[in-house]
């Protein structure tokens, strides 16, 4: 087995983990042992040198990768160690001589994990300890939550995971250059309407609550009309699709949605560009990226608009009706040209290309 050689790369923004009292929950303090104990499968029996030791890695390539994981610092003599840290390590190894975990690519991956798991951990101890705090008992319940739901959670993560590198798998195997990081896609930002005044007028439960039924919204149409959620920032999301039409429909039930008095679903509004972006650690990145969040920037309410990409992509689509507007000058881009995408009238549809107001669909930058 070939011990790793390098896990470089800064990780001071990856969140460390908390405990139960400085996390808000101070009644459970009581169960944090026998929590710990249950959540590591034993408990910990070894300092980080002896460790290191026994997986025949370096001390100072386990702490570099401890801490790029985002794991809480531990001091020489520290008893907070577990058979699985060393088995962890001798997997690193291993990953790193069949080459997953290369020199150029390990301390990202690795840093990507810390960042995940971390934000996955506290939002699950959180939910346990509502759970428990409902109880008669709270630091037994949670004590018996955590060993009755660990298994559970943990073979459903490795199901959910499994699930998506298979739908990973055949997206990226079914291009010419597979290995290539660049590849055409329709990047989508969504951003909702009014949100800064929306949120003062809420609860944080409440800000929460609602966030998170626009997020799962979002999700559920991205993935009923062939799209993907990268990522939520704030009150925005991105999404992706290999079809611009795919992405241009998502845009459209979405800002339809919004405007529908009837319907929960905020008021949005909508930028879409196409081209070649570059993918890494499952986000997207580029001028095609950034394009779509300028777009997004200027767009109206209920708006949804196109750059030069995605009007070429979909000029032929009888669906759709896409209008000239003014050019905008934005961050980056002092002539942007957007267009305005709508739904093609029944009756009609052969309306490309017709010049818009501009006040109807970009607000002034």
């Amino acid at each position: 087995m070939t011990a790793p050689t390098d896990l470089t790369g800064a990780a001071d923004d990856v969140p460390e983990l908390t405990d139960a009292a400085d996390a808000g929950f101070p009644e459970l303090a009581g169960a944090l042992e026998t929590v710990e104990e249950v959540l590591l499968g034993e408990a910990p029996t070894l300092t980080k040198s002896e460790v290191a030791a026994r997986a025949g890695v370096p001390l100072a390539l386990a702490e570099t990768l401890w801490r790029l994981l985002g794991f809480a610092h531990a001091t020489d003599d520290d008893v907070a160690f577990t058979a699985a840290d060393v088995r962890a390590l001798e997997e690193t190894a291993t990953l790193v001589g069949v080459g997953v975990l290369s020199p150029d690519r390990q301390a990202a991956l690795v840093r990507t994990w810390g960042r995940s798991y971390a934000r996955l951990a506290e939002w699950q101890t959180r939910l346990l300890a509502d759970l428990a705090l409902d109880s008669e008992d709270p630091v037994d319940q949670l004590s018996d939550l955590a060993a009755e739901v660990l298994p559970l959670v943990e073979s459903l993560q490795s199901y959910v995971w499994r699930r998506h590198l298979a739908s990973a798998a055949s997206r990226t195997l079914a291009v010419e250059s597979p290995a290539s990081p660049v590849r055409s896609a329709a990047v989508c930002f969504v951003d909702i309407v009014g949100y800064t005044a929306r949120s003062k007028e809420l609860g944080e439960a409440e800000l929460v609550a609602w966030l998170e039924t626009f997020e799962q919204a979002c999700a559920d149409l991205a993935v009923e009309h062939g799209g993907r959620v990268i990522k939520n920032i704030g009150d925005e999301v991105l999404l992706v699709a290999d079809d611009p039409a795919d992405a241009a429909e998502i845009a459209l039930v979405m800002a339809a949605r919004g405007q529908d008095e009837d319907d929960p679903f905020p008021a949005v509004r909508a930028g879409l560009a196409h081209g070649d972006v570059v993918s890494r650690l499952g986000d997207v990145f580029g001028p095609v990226v950034n394009i779509a969040s300028r777009l997004t920037s200027v767009a109206r309410p209920g708006t949804v608009l196109l750059d030069r990409g995605a009007h070429e992509a979909l000029a032929d689509h009888p669906a759709y009706t896409l209008r000239q507007v003014r050019r905008t000058s934005v961050k980056g881009y002092a002539k942007l040209q957007p267009w305005v995408l709508r739904r093609a009238p029944v009756d009609d549809r052969s309306e490309d290309g017709v010049e818009e107001d501009a006040d109807q669909a970009v607000s002034e930058s």
